[in-house]
């Protein structure tokens, strides 16, 4: 499935046109930041971290995947095999200036534990961009029936391998980020690139009528409630 997903996920307008550019732009100026990528997949965010000047820890749950992600990026990028339900054992505490989580926190059942422990790493002033399903494409796929519905689900996503996720709604996933220590910097519900009309008109409709994704950016929430850097309460 990896070589399968790496040719989808280069070609696919909601990865290439849509996912990955709302991601980097709210990673903003990565130079000469020590950068963690969980859930790296075959690499493609990892490559543009390294290609952007970051000093990149990267790790994914599989490891053909992380073989692929490593064809990529060389020796330019500490890379582990690890289950992001897991301690990130091989980082000290506030030893990283971000996290990247592409799409994937959507595969965990359990956000807090995981978030806690990006917190641990992550200097006061840093911050986690993430992606993930967004709730309300979930729903109308998964559970009309039930707005508020946590449960698992299945999806064919790349012929004929079915992948299983997490689908829950907006309060479960914010009020895992708040128990996790952090507050919301910025919420984006995203829109596709304008070339992806070109290529693909069928996507871009779809992608630009609906939502797909959800990106949040993440800040550590210090004692009085604010942020850090930030000089005021964020929400």
């Amino acid at each position: 499935m990896a070589v399968e997903y790496d040719r989808h996920n280069a070609s696919s307008g909601a990865n290439s046109y849509y996912e990955r550019p709302a991601t980097i732009a709210l990673l903003g100026d990565v130079y000469g930041k020590r950068v963690l990528e969980v859930g790296c997949g075959t690499g493609p965010v990892t490559e543009w971290l390294v290609d952007h000047g970051a000093a990149v820890v990267a790790c994914d749950v599989s490891a053909a995947m992380l073989e692929i992600a490593r064809s990529r990026v060389g020796d330019s990028a500490e890379l582990h095999h690890h289950d992001l339900a897991e301690p990130l054992t091989f980082l000290e505490d506030a030893s990283l200036d971000l996290v990247v989580a592409s799409l994937v926190f959507h595969y965990l059942r359990d956000w807090v534990a995981p978030l806690r422990d990006l917190h641990r790493v992550l200097r006061p002033t840093g911050s986690v961009v993430m992606s993930v399903h967004h709730p309300a494409w979930d729903w109308r796929n998964h559970c009309p029936e039930d707005y508020f519905a946590f449960l698992q689900v299945s999806e064919v996503r790349v012929e004929p391998h079915t992948v299983t996720f997490w689908r829950r709604p907006l309060t479960a996933a914010t009020d895992a980020v708040s128990e996790a220590g952090f507050l919301i910097d910025r919420l984006v519900e995203a829109r596709p690139n304008p070339e992806l009309e070109m290529r693909d008109p069928s996507a871009f409709q779809e992608l630009t009528t609906g939502p797909f994704f959800m990106h949040l950016r993440l800040r550590p929430a210090q004692p009085d409630g604010s942020v850090a850097g930030i000089g005021g309460k964020s929400s």
